[in-house]
């Protein structure tokens, strides 16, 4: 029976007054699985002050002991990894490898904050003046907010946002994605069963218009967002100007260079994967790959081959290779997107449209899709799809390729297939992309790397993971000590740059 779902303060699930509720679906069957409160402005606010209210105690709760709480939230998410896995593939439709990868994620993230205690610390110099000593110390800010899209339910709310930022001594409000709330909400309470104390984390879901009390909160001191350019823009704009720490990380549109001494079926087998996995609703989807002229029809020819072959179907069917698209808005945006890219003049050599599974005829589903003769001013090659579509662009050779790819206005990812150690370097060097592979589909680095797009994918100065997470969740303070010796205490007149030169 679908249930009505309640938000999470100050270490309690709570029923939301609101009268607005979100329809929830399994993208899978299209049925609804339970309905998400759009909670009221009070309530966003009373989050709020849950986790200014905690910010004290947490705050002076020594590193390590915060790390601890965090290393039981990974033995717990390993404890319940099945019981997430399924959350994440029913409510958002990723096939099961790819939905525990997600929580796997999650777990990447907690235990990059586990190194709190090494990765907080600061710097010092005795006599960086003569007599002089400084000491940097990095500090907790205040309460953040995270802005979490449907994507990824575990990975970007607990593996992303959380746990850099508890771990620094923040406190944090999640604003879940609306439409796939449920994991998150289980793995608060997972932090909850960890000892978390209340108010350090709280999630709700609400609409745009409660996401603004968020920005024009005082009380929050900093704004994580992942999704839409245009919204990340807009938040990056707003919150910037009040004063807050913001990070947006934000849309994609992914190329990849395939050169001529490209092995044709590892490489088709790579771009399958990354283009196609997770139904290509990531911001790391590997949506376009540039040919070169001479290999580019045996190249296509091999796409068609290996993609014709996955099997689409629901997300909790073991045997899936490709799921549905998380709702049903969506959905129809990419089945437009397809039939847009037809009257646009590219040619369709993969037909996903009109995909229907047995026994759920009511999913989100849309096949594997590939156009060939793309070009940068055709919409499919320009803008992101978020879907499992495929665009082939041609050139003449790796200078023209990489020109093609680097007119692109969004730069997450890049990625070259080659042999050629030459043009691999090259590739390094000029590429706009902030994440490179050489042969790699997917190249995003683990969590103690950041997660570094550029261009339009990306709003801020410090991103998300790595060191830059805990540069993000922290300020820095510096101090600088001097001691009278017996002599000095009888001075009187001291230097206008005392200690500094």
């Amino acid at each position: 029976m679908a249930e009505k779902l309640k938000y999470f303060v100050n270490g309690q699930f709570v029923e939301s007054k609101t009268e607005k509720y979100y329809d929830l679906h399994d993208p899978s069957t299209g049925k609804v699985t339970g309905y998400a409160p759009c909670c009221t402005k009070d309530e966003v606010l009373g989050a709020i002050a849950a986790a200014k209210a905690a910010f004290p105690g947490w705050s002076a709760t020594p590193a390590i002991k915060r790390t601890q709480i965090l290393y039981k939230v990974r033995d717990l998410l390993i404890e319940h990894m099945e019981e997430l896995t399924y959350l994440v593939a029913e409510e958002n439709g990723k096939v099961w490898k790819e939905a525990e990868g997600d929580v796997l994620k999650a777990k990447e993230g907690t235990e990059l904050a586990c190194q709190a205690s090494s990765l907080m610390m600061g710097e010092s110099i005795m006599d960086a003046s003569s007599g002089y000593d400084t000491v940097k110390y990095r500090e907790p800010i205040g309460v953040f907010a995270g802005i979490v899209p449907v994507n990824f339910p575990a990975m970007i709310p607990f593996g992303w946002m959380t746990p850099v930022c508890v771990a620094c001594g923040n406190t944090i409000v999640l604003k879940a994605a609306s439409l796939t709330p449920r994991t998150a909400l289980r793995i608060a309470e997972l932090y909850k069963e960890a000892g978390m104390p209340d108010g350090v984390v709280n999630v709700v879901t609400c609409s745009r218009n409660e996401i603004d009390v968020i920005l024009e909160s005082e009380d929050v001191k900093g704004i994580t967002f992942v999704g839409s350019t245009p919204v990340g823009k807009k938040i990056y704009e707003k919150a910037a100007s009040a004063g807050k720490r913001v990070q947006c990380l934000t849309q994609a549109k992914n190329h990849a260079l395939i050169m001529s001494d490209a092995p044709i079926e590892r490489t088709a087998a790579g771009v399958m994967n990354s283009a196609f996995g997770c139904a290509g609703q990531r911001c790391m989807a590997l949506s376009c790959v540039v040919v070169e002229d001479s290999i580019a029809d045996a190249f296509v020819a091999e796409l068609v081959k290996q993609a014709s072959a996955i099997k689409v179907g629901p997300a909790y069917d073991k045997t899936s290779k490709l799921g549905p698209i998380t709702y049903e808005k969506h959905w129809h945006e990419v089945l437009d997107d397809i039939d847009k890219g037809v009257r646009e003049g590219a040619k369709l050599v993969l037909d996903g449209r009109g995909c229907v599974v047995e026994g759920s005829e009511g999913g989100y589903y849309v096949g594997p899709t590939i156009f060939d003769h793309v070009t940068e001013d055709m919409t499919i090659g320009r803008d992101e799809v978020f879907g499992p579509v495929l665009c082939v662009k041609r050139c003449s050779d790796f200078k023209d390729g990489l020109a093609k790819m680097n007119a692109n206005p969004y730069a997450n990812g890049s990625v070259i297939f080659t042999q050629n150690g030459y043009f691999a370097r090259e590739f390094v060097r000029h590429t706009d992309g902030g994440m490179v592979g050489v042969n790699v589909g997917i190249p995003v680095p683990v969590g103690f790397m950041p997660f570094a797009g550029h261009k339009q994918s990306f709003f801020g100065d410090l991103h998300c993971l790595g060191k830059d997470a805990y540069r993000f969740f922290t300020e820095s303070k510096c101090v600088t000590t001097h001691w009278f010796d017996e002599d000095e205490k009888k001075v009187k007149e001291v230097s206008t740059w005392d200690g500094t030169i």
